[in-house]
């Protein structure tokens, strides 16, 4: 049986904040199973991690991104002309 071991997981950070739970670790995929689905696997490094630290960083970029893309769409809605 694989051990269980902490992960942060920034996937939905933007909506949810940063989720900390016990997940097993397989093939670079954490399995927190409840409240999530047990086939429901996070890739490690991407949108889960192995500390706080990389989680929040994960999260800050997630956060520049979002702003840029909805940034992008502001001032596309502000172009348009009727």
């Amino acid at each position: 049986m694989t051990e269980k071991v902490k992960v942060w997981l920034s996937k939905y950070a933007l909506t949810t904040n940063i989720q900390e739970c016990e997940a097993k670790v397989e093939h670079g995929k954490a399995y927190p199973g409840h409240p999530f689905m047990s086939f429901v696997g996070f890739t490690i490094g991407k949108e889960a991690q192995l500390s706080r630290q990389e989680a929040v960083a994960a999260a800050e970029s997630a956060r520049k991104k979002k702003i840029a893309a909805l940034k992008k769409q502001i001032a596309k809605l502000e172009a348009l002309k009727f």
